[in-house]
Order: structure tokens, then C-alpha cells, then sequence
């Protein structure tokens, strides 16, 4: 998107940052905070890495901020395992305010031409992968005059809901509303949060390991997410009849990125091609330095692993 630029930091030395960049084509500048003492600043150090973990330490959650042309954070994105990060697309459109459409999205939309409503999957073209956060929308485009109604409403009225399920091992987070305008019937003396115009309503999902795993191939091609919806939508003067909607897409899922290393290859997923061993090496050295008892855990781990690869492969 024209005028967002990007920056990334890790703890990884100039050297393998450098070769990284040039091999991959990397065009956004990564920066070198080797002793973590950025992301120590910015409170943002992951504090979950145990003694098992030590050649990790000095890793932040993963995440991102979003800010604006005078350097102020209007959206920050961090999570708690280095698993889950949110897909690109996400960061774009926080950066913009507003939900950007390419036309590839996976779409369905309900069979009502005067009160359509669509969902569609935002990121990625729709594929899912282990722990990369898409948006699900939900999308109302209500005519001129017409609103629909959040929580709380008197009653009669219906409020506008959202329920998502979906193939087990998708984990939905809470659906997030747009801020509502009130309305207020003098009438009853009372004032209603209601939504007009376009409205989007976004769910944040992901594949966990047991759908979608970096350590094993795919075990099936797709997922399903079903969405009901409950709504009513109202003029100035009277109401439609609440409205029920069961939407469903099948989306196409997909393997992970993985580096040239021998823990990460061998387990089905879409394996790059930069060789980082001698800088790995170089990072165990200085981890080394700092923790003499974390080399054999990483070397068991690393192991473990290797073999698992090899005895997938001599299956196959």
C-alpha cells in the first residue's frame, strides 16, 4: 500500500540479517538488536522462555506497531507465542482504517437483494496456515435509512449477533463491532447503540497444531467456518422482520515457511532455500557463552525432531 513503510527488528546479528535480505530480496530494512536492548525498552521481551528455551532468550512476543506519520501508535499487534502472528493484511488495514478488498477473496453471500449481507476472508487469499491470524468479515450494506441494533435493546427488538464455529482445531476470537451511533427514541426516553451504511464486523481466527502443524504434512485440504447471524433492521418509523442467516465457506489450507535447517526440514512444509546454518552456529556460540547447560537441551530437542523427519520420510 502506497505510503506505509515497514521495519522488523530481531535479535539475529548485521551479518545473517545482511545475507538474508540480499538472498531474499527483502525490500524493508531489518535492523540488528543483538544484546535485545530495543526490545527490552519497549516492554516487549518474551519472559515465557524457560530453561529449556535458553538459546531463545532475548526473542520479543511477536507482534507489531502501527503508527502514524508523527510516529504515534494507532494499533499494536503481540501475541503470546511465537506461533501466532497476524497476516500482513491486517497490519495494512489498520494503517488505512479501513478494510481493503483485492476481489480474491473466498466469498458467500445471503439470497436477500434488498438486505445483503456477505461474509469473506481477509489475508492470504484465504488460505490458513498454522497460527497466522486472518479476518473473517462480516459485511452488512444496509440501505439508506435503515439501521440494525448492538446490545442492549428493549424488548421485542432484536440485537445484531454474530456466532462463528468452524472445523475443530480453528480457534475464534470475539467478533469485533465498529463503534455504534446512538439513536435515541424519545418516545421511550431511551438510547439505542445502532449501526448503518456498510457495516463490518470482524473475527479474528487461526489454525492450531492440531489442524494445521509446522512438524507434520497437512493431514486434510480444507476447513469449513460456519456463520449464523441474527439481525433486524429498522427505519425512523417501523421495523423489518428479524432476520436469521447461515453462511458457510470452505477454505483451502496450507503449509508453512520454514528455513534450510535440519530441525525445520523433512516435515512436509514449504522449506526456503537460504542456508542460515553457520549463523545458527554462531548464535549457539554466543548463547553458549551465556548458558554452558542450554546446548544439550537444544541439541536433544534438535534431534527428536530430525528423527521424526526421517522416519516420515522413510514412510513415504
Amino acid at each position: 500500500m502506497a505510503g506505509v513503510k515497514l521495519y522488523a527488528i530481531s535479535y539475529d546479528d548485521q551479518e545473517i540479517l545482511r545475507e538474508f535480505s540480499e538472498e531474499q530480496g527483502i525490500p524493508y530494512p531489518l535492523l540488528s538488536d543483538i544484546d535485545s536492548q530495543v526490545i527490552r525498552r519497549y516492554g516487549i521481551l518474551n519472559d515465557q522462555i524457560g530453561r529449556e528455551g535458553a538459546f531463545l532468550e532475548g526473542i520479543p512476543f511477536p507482534g507489531a506497531y502501527v503508527t502514524n506519520e508523527a510516529g504515534v501508535v494507532i494499533a499494536k499487534f503481540f501475541h503470546d507465542k511465537y506461533k501466532k502472528r497476524d497476516s500482513p493484511e491486517n497490519l495494512l488495514d489498520a494503517a488505512s482504517g479501513t478494510i481493503q478488498i483485492n476481489g480474491d477473496e473466498p466469498n458467500v453471500r445471503n439470497s436477500d437483494p434488498e438486505l445483503p449481507v456477505s461474509i469473506f476472508v481477509r489475508g492470504g487469499r484465504g488460505t490458513i496456515r498454522q497460527g497466522i491470524i486472518r479476518h473473517l468479515v462480516v459485511r452488512f450494506e444496509l440501505p439508506d435509512g435503515l439501521h440494525i441494533y448492538g446490545e442492549p435493546v428493549p424488548d421485542g427488538m432484536v440485537p445484531t449477533t454474530v456466532n462463528v464455529s468452524g472445523t475443530t482445531g480453528l480457534v475464534f476470537e470475539d467478533p469485533i463491532f465498529p463503534p455504534p451511533e446512538a439513536l435515541v427514541l424519545k418516545s421511550a426516553n431511551i438510547e439505542l447503540r445502532v449501526w448503518s451504511g456498510r457495516v463490518d464486523v470482524v473475527i479474528p481466527f487461526y489454525a492450531v497444531g492440531s489442524l494445521a502443524s509446522e512438524t507434520r504434512p497437512l493431514d486434510h485440504d480444507t476447513a469449513n467456518i460456519d456463520v449464523e447471524l441474527r439481525y433486524q433492521a429498522c427505519d425512523d418509523s417501523i421495523c423489518l422482520p428479524p432476520q436469521a442467516d447461515s453462511l458457510s465457506l470452505r477454505l483451502k489450507l496450507d503449509v508453512v515457511d520454514v528455513p534450510a535447517l535440519g530441525i525445520h526440514t523433512g516435515h512436509g512444509q514449504r522449506e526456503g532455500n537460504f542456508s542460515a546454518t553457520r549463523h545458527m552456529r554462531r548464535l549457539i556460540l554466543r548463547k553458549f557463552l551465556k548458558n554452558p547447560f542450554g546446548l544439550p537441551r537444544l541439541a536433544l530437542k534438535t534431534m527428536q525432531l530430525e528423527r521424526a523427519a526421517r522416519q516420515r520420510a522413510h514412510q513415504a
